[in-house]
């Protein structure tokens, strides 16, 4: 599963690099610090999965327009889209603008690595279900 990291902390960015390096079957193709930069990087790299803070300069939050959340899975309908925060708050929006999944940033890394898990399992389903069909 190729990752996409966009986060506008180059230290949170690298430690989540290295956290997620230490999973089989992951690879961290790139990172991003701001909105332009992450479309960008969305579709140059087509990631299959994307880790986007919700506070990411160029976002808006407040508003959490659905079409970021399109924008990003533009190229690839089965992308998956896991948002971070350090406000609860942004959960219930993030969500509902169109995020797979929600991860507090002050939980313990191992939220985020169930996460991403869970998001690689849909992957799988989701590519299997294109076979078959």
């Amino acid at each position: 599963m190729h990752v996409l990291i966009a986060d506008d902390q180059a230290w949170l960015r690298s430690a989540m690099r290295l956290l997620l390096e230490q999973e089989p079957d992951l690879e961290v193709v790139g990172e991003a610090y701001d909105t332009r930069s992450l479309l960008q990087a969305a579709k140059a790299l087509s990631p299959d999965l994307i880790l986007v803070d919700w506070e990411l300069p160029g976002l808006n939050p407040r508003a959490a327009e659905p079409k970021f959340i399109r924008a990003l899975c533009a190229d690839d309908a089965h992308v998956q889209i896991i948002v971070l925060s350090g406000y609860s708050e942004a959960a219930q929006v993030a969500l509902a603008a169109g995020a797979d999944a929600f991860v507090s940033k002050g939980e313990p890394p191992e939220y985020l690595l169930y996460a991403v898990q869970r998001a690689q399992a849909r992957l799988v389903a989701l590519q299997q279900s294109d076979i078959i069909s």
